[in-house]
């Protein structure tokens, strides 16, 4: 062990020596930390934006370059080559591989690479093998243009930057922590990326959103373009299989099979949400089946599982890049517009030395053909030295130099001596003038894309497309997503118990009186007979005052409930009656409903869910000195207010008592309900189209573009899914229904108007049979509906038009009935146009308004001889359908 030295027994000479050795802690701290972020953040953690890669990764490709020889290299073997470049273990370059592999874009995989949808891993390194794809061939690489340097220990080059001409980084996605610092962008579609770069090179303007491997829902409202500070919501995409049973059929991005499953199951453990059992029958294709207790709705099951389970996630993008090797935060559109016109400036390079390349062959060519056809080689036979003949070739190219775009040098003297005999023999003047043609074309062309290289890029994106595109189409679905209040669909975990003297309410009062069931979420109102009211959460046990005269689970806005309370002002003396809302409050702070004098006292209270007004008997004291000393009094005449009101004057003389006389109905009408079709949720937010008022009794018509139709109560909890509906609108049991449809055991299409006949809410009916193949084409509600028909009147004969509506001459029957047939070989399609106005008293609206004839650019037109040609086609198919006697 070395001695420590004291400064002060050493000469003096020596203190400034040591001194000047010495370096401050804090300093090496600082400058260390420092080059440690700089290291992380440059080369492991954030990709460069010219390739999209971080350093392993664009070591691992540039490995399996080096190795590429068309066929499978074992994963283990490429993690060897690998590490000649990296200077990091074998475990991160096999698990940067792995990822890449994953995402199916670069690599060709074989064996068993795990799956990001279950978090399966993959297989050890030594049974799994891998090589280029040829879209990773083709769009990543090219050593002429690539800039090079050295390994981290100098033996090798390795590239800089690989030279990509296709935007990998938002095709790829990538996450990364540094130092600092973050990275996280998320995976777009490949069509779409190729789509918005061409919109770029046409100056047009762009809008990205991600797109996942695994499926689901987005709401890319928050996106805010991949910035900081942007949010995705992502979703399950879920079914319902029948009444009993949900389907969870894709996941959210970043989760797994199993981490969904186990956080179905938590919630269950924890009560938000009610079912029997999960299981997981997941193998190619998702299928997570959740099985519901008995009693629960699934819709709000759904709901429930959006709220509370990894059914939905959000995701916060951070679109972090290295740009001239400086970490930056910039949006997708940016980091798109960067790698298109890098992406033009590699093509514009490709190019030019294309076409030097091809001068540099056209002047060889041409001096080959003048060597040999004007026999130069025979004026070199009697040079005695090495120079004497390039001399004597130079001579003789002299009369031809000025046709050549640069000078003749010696090497070009010396690759002509190098000429064989066998050659020249064999020289074809006819084939080398083909092949200078041939090579003058390329060259003429290759101008002509340098003179036009935003439409020869344009073209190269196209050309990605069409031999990469297929299979890549989007695969999460762009939704607008409602917001999910957990109180409304948290299942009823609780009970709520009030001990109404002692003034506690909870959830463990079990000996008190029962109020309801409740979800531990949840938050409670209670009124006190001082005319106080608070607002609460729900708890074990609490004190919110004595004398308790109501409590109960508190709806935040709920409009529909209203509360009718007479109080007596302690004051003045006079009863006062009032009908107010209690819509949003602050929890736990009290709001006086009287005029707030000491001693006022509740007299009479109710709550009332849907507005209704009950009449009571006002019973006077003997004392008082009004002549009448009891009166009935309707709670109808008094306006519903906010709770602030103080309300009006019900009597100036003392009350002995108050009953109840009737039950009133309510005063607030049906409900205006509005469909929100972007959500396919119900709302009362006037969003979307307006289905009508609803009171009791009253249901919603969904009629399926799957020839089914089903009865539901208006609910606002209620889920339907827009892309599934043909028809959704108020229940009217005298509405018809227009329909045209294949009837697959027949094999012809027809056409029907019928009336729905069940009254039965939540079941499916089918009005097109059940025969397997069977097909509705149109629906419509409208009461003088038109449809477009594209028909043919036999087999491979000309495509035909005809506009054909239903009102006047096909009666109404039941919903059962097949319909009148359609006398057509085949049915192309069938559009629904918008519906005629009703028609006059003395006015009949014609059955058939148009029919024209055009080719069908799918099939060859048969060849009809004049004798063998029907009639017109608007006769013969109005005759058929039997329209004019």
């Amino acid at each position: 062990m070395s001695e420590i030295l004291d400064p002060t027994e050493l000469p003096e000479d020596k203190h400034e020596e040591i001194l000047h050795d010495q370096t401050v802690v804090s300093g090496l701290y600082e400058n260390w930390f420092l080059d440690y972020a700089s290291y992380v953040i440059l080369e492991r953690a954030v990709p460069a934006v010219e390739d999209g890669l971080k350093p392993v990764q664009r070591r691992i490709l540039h490995a399996l370059k080096e190795m590429d020889d068309g066929r499978f290299n074992k994963v283990a073997n490429v993690i060897g080559q690998t590490m000649q470049y990296h200077p990091h273990g074998d475990a991160s370059i096999g698990e940067a591989m792995t990822t890449i592999g994953q995402k199916n874009l670069l690599f060709d995989t074989q064996g068993n690479w795990g799956d990001i949808r279950t978090g399966d891993g993959a297989a050890a390194p030594r049974y799994i093998e891998v090589r280029l794809s040829k879209f990773g061939n083709e769009v990543v690489f090219n050593p002429q243009t690539t800039e090079w340097q050295l390994s981290y220990d100098g033996r090798k080059k390795e590239p800089v930057t690989l030279p990509v001409k296709f935007p990998l980084l938002l095709a790829l996605g990538v996450e990364g922590i540094a130092v600092g610092l973050s990275t996280k962008i998320l995976p777009h579609n490949f069509i779409e990326l190729v789509d918005a770069s061409i919109s770029i090179l046409k100056d047009k303007p762009v809008t990205l959103y991600p797109d996942f491997p695994t499926g689901g829902l987005i709401d890319v409202s928050n996106y805010n373009d991949g910035h900081r500070g942007g949010k995705v919501r992502i979703r399950a995409k879920i079914e319902e299989f029948d009444k009993k049973t949900l389907i969870i059929r894709e996941i959210p991005f970043g989760t797994t099979t199993t981490s969904v499953k186990d956080s179905i199951i938590k919630a269950n453990d924890d009560g938000k949400i009610k079912i029997k059992k999960v299981e997981d029958l997941t193998s190619r294709e998702v299928e997570i089946h959740v099985h519901l207790a008995p009693g629960v709705s699934p819709d709000i099951t759904i709901d429930a599982l959006y709220a509370f389970t990894e059914c939905e996630v959000s995701v916060s993008p951070n679109a972090c890049v290295i740009i001239k090797d400086k970490p930056h935060f910039v949006s997708v559109t940016d980091i798109l517009k960067v790698n298109t016109h890098q992406t033009v400036r590699l093509l514009e390079r490709e190019l030019e030395i294309r076409r030097n390349e091809l001068m540099e062959k056209l002047l060889y060519s041409s001096l080959e053909k003048i060597f040999i056809e004007n026999r130069i080689y025979r004026k070199i036979e009697e040079c005695e030295t090495f120079e004497a003949v390039l001399e004597t070739i130079d001579k003789g190219l002299k009369p031809f130099k000025k046709q050549f775009y640069r000078e003749i040098t010696q090497d070009d003297l010396i690759r002509l001596t190098e000429i064989r005999i066998k050659r020249i023999s064999k020289y074809d003047g006819f084939k080398a003038e083909e092949l200078m043609k041939r090579l003058q074309e390329e060259l003429a062309e290759t101008e002509d894309n340098l003179a036009n290289l935003t439409r020869y890029a344009i073209n190269y994106y196209r050309d990605l497309q069409k031999k990469y595109g297929k299979g890549r189409e989007r695969r999460t679905e762009i939704r607008a997503f409602n917001t999910i209040a957990a109180s409304v669909v948290a299942a009823a975990n609780a009970k709520l118990y009030v001990d109404r003297e002692g003034g506690f309410i909870g959830s463990g009062l079990k000996k008190d009186e029962f109020v309801s069931d409740c979800s531990d979420i949840d938050d409670i109102i209670v009124f006190r007979s001082d005319g106080k009211c608070l607002v609460t959460k729900i708890q074990e046990k609490v004190f919110v005052g004595k004398d308790i005269i109501y409590c109960s689970v508190f709806k935040k806005n709920d409009e529909r409930k209203v509360y009718n309370m007479i109080y007596l002002d302690g004051k003045s003396g006079i009863s006062m009656v009032k009908r107010f809302n209690v819509t949003a409050v602050t929890r736990d702070r009290e709001y006086d409903l009287t005029m707030g004098n000491p001693k006022s006292k509740v007299l009479w209270f109710t709550a009332n869910d849907n507005g209704e007004a009950e009449v009571v008997t006002i019973n006077l004291t003997a004392q008082s000195t009004a002549k009448v000393k009891q009166q009935d009094f309707s709670f109808v005449t008094v306006a519903i207010k906010n709770r602030g009101a103080q309300g009006n004057i019900l009597t100036r003389y003392p009350i002995r008592k108050i009953t109840l006389k009737s039950g009133g109905v309510s005063t607030l009408g049906g409900m205006d309900i509005w469909y929100d079709e972007h959500l396919g949720r119900l709302n009362r937010d006037e969003r979307g189209k307006f289905l009508g008022n609803f009171d009791n009794g009253a249901s919603i018509l969904v009629v399926y573009k799957d020839g089914q139709y089903e009865l539901t109560n208006y609910s606002l909890t209620n889920r339907y899914e827009p892309a599934e509906i043909a028809v959704l609108e108020k229940f009217d049991p005298e509405r018809v229904l227009s329909a045209i449809y294949f009837e697959a055991n027949q094999k012809f299409h027809y056409i029907k108007r019928f009336r729905i006949e069940t009254t039965t809410q939540d079941k499916k009916f089918s009005f097109i049979g059940d025969a397997k193949g069977s097909k509705l084409l149109a629906v419509s509600s409208d009461r003088y509906p038109r449809f477009e028909i594209n028909h043919q009147m036999k087999d491979r004969g000309p495509l035909e038009k005809m506009v054909l509506e239903p009102e006047g001459f096909i009666d109404v029957r039941g919903w059962k009935a097949l319909g009148a047939k359609l006398p057509f070989a085949k049915v192309k399609d069938v559009k629904l146009l918008p519906p005629r106005e009703k028609p006059g008293p003395d006015k009949i609206a014609p059955p058939v308004l148009v029919m024209e004839q055009e080719p069908d650019p799918e099939e060859p037109l048969e060849e009809v001889s004049e004798t063998e040609q029907p009639d017109s086609a608007a006769s013969s198919t109005t005759k058929q359908l039997g329209l004019f006697s």
